[in-house]
């Protein structure tokens, strides 16, 4: 959800408000308070509509109902309203717009002319205020839609474990995550189409909030074998180097990385995946650079072992717009990352 600004978000609550509690909603009492220019084009329309005829959005409500089923009847079941209620609310309605809504021939009941017109008009008024009404509740509590975008790696070693305590505590939310490169996440997030994105490496940018999660040694590792037969001077004339695609946001760290090296390698492959990059070197393909968390088990049993360790470092960062910082959503789950995502490894 997008952000609203500060006068915006208060005439939203207080026509959210008033709507929940089916009270009068009239534009004067909001105008009063704030500057008309102020509000979006929808606000004043939906605020003017109300203000000049007066209604109340019960009525307009029971309207609604009315006109999809045209059966007084049907129309008092859905609303759990006798017909003369309904009946005397369709008719504070007509007197308001000094205009007949229904047509009654015999037993059956039309839309007239000016009907269909407020018909069209109420559909966009009262959908409207619904969305405004679960926009809100994004603002003050945990609450809709919540899209995390991420690579693989990390739903695998990390979100995956948070996601259930997340849910547990917030079970209004609903998750929709996506497996992208750093990059696309990044995208994603600036485009509103993902409202939190976990990547490698940093992003510096004015509109994003980039927070580190965690921070990983960056080393060249091999076989036992391989490491026996060649040193940093020979190992690159036998095999190739294979390390992260730029699609990984780390080509910054590996450009450091490659700079610490006397020698440099005469072949390099780029790969997007952690275990593709890890079971290269396992299988003696090709010599792999890549963070130590990801390779952390492959060192204690000796299957992988480091022949140089860089003073680079891999960054691990929550980014999330700076505009919609404030939503109760993104606070709460990255509160959630911030607090529980170093403890997962210790």
């Amino acid at each position: 959800m997008c952000g609203i600004g500060t006068e915006e978000k208060k005439a939203v609550s207080l026509i959210g408000k008033f709507a929940a509690l089916r009270r009068r909603v009239l534009a004067t009492e909001v105008f009063h308070w704030y500057n008309k220019e102020e509000l979006s084009g929808f606000f004043v329309d939906c605020l003017q509509l109300i203000w000049r005829y007066n209604m109340e959005l019960r009525n307009l409500k029971t309207f609604q109902v009315v006109a999809d089923q045209l059966n007084l009847s049907k129309a008092a079941e859905i609303l759990s309203y006798t017909q003369p209620t309904i009946s005397v609310q369709i008719q504070a309605l007509e007197r308001e717009l000094g205009h007949p809504l229904f047509n009654r021939v015999g037993k059956k009941t039309f839309l007239t002319p000016t009907g269909k017109l407020v018909k069209h008009h109420t559909d966009i008024i009262l959908n409207a205020l619904s969305d405004l009404e679960t926009a809100l509740k994004t603002l003050d509590e945990p609450y809709g839609k919540l899209a995390i975008a991420a690579p693989e790696y990390y739903y695998g070693r990390h979100l995956s474990l948070l996601i259930s305590s997340f849910i547990k505590d917030h079970p209004k939310v609903k998750l929709d995550l996506a497996c992208y490169n750093s990059k696309e996440t990044i995208k994603l997030v600036s485009s509103h189409q993902a409202d939190i994105g976990i990547i490698a490496g940093k992003y510096n940018s004015p509109e994003m909030e980039s927070i580190n999660l965690d921070t990983e040694e960056v080393m060249m590792v091999t076989t036992q074998e391989i490491s026996q037969q060649y040193d940093l001077s020979t190992v690159f004339t036998h095999y190739p180097l294979i390390t992260y695609r730029e699609s990984c946001n780390l080509e910054d760290v590996i450009k450091g990385c490659l700079s610490e090296l006397q020698y440099q390698p005469t072949n390099i492959i780029e790969s997007g995946s952690d275990e593709a990059i890890k079971h290269s070197a396992i299988n003696q393909t090709s010599i792999a650079l890549l963070s130590s968390d990801g390779i952390k088990e492959e060192l204690a049993t000796g299957k992988l072992v480091p022949i140089h360790r860089f003073q680079h470092r891999v960054e691990t960062s929550l980014i999330y717009l700076k505009s919609r910082s404030e939503e109760a959503n993104i606070q709460s789950f990255s509160d959630l990352l911030k607090q529980a995502w170093k403890p997962l490894e210790d």
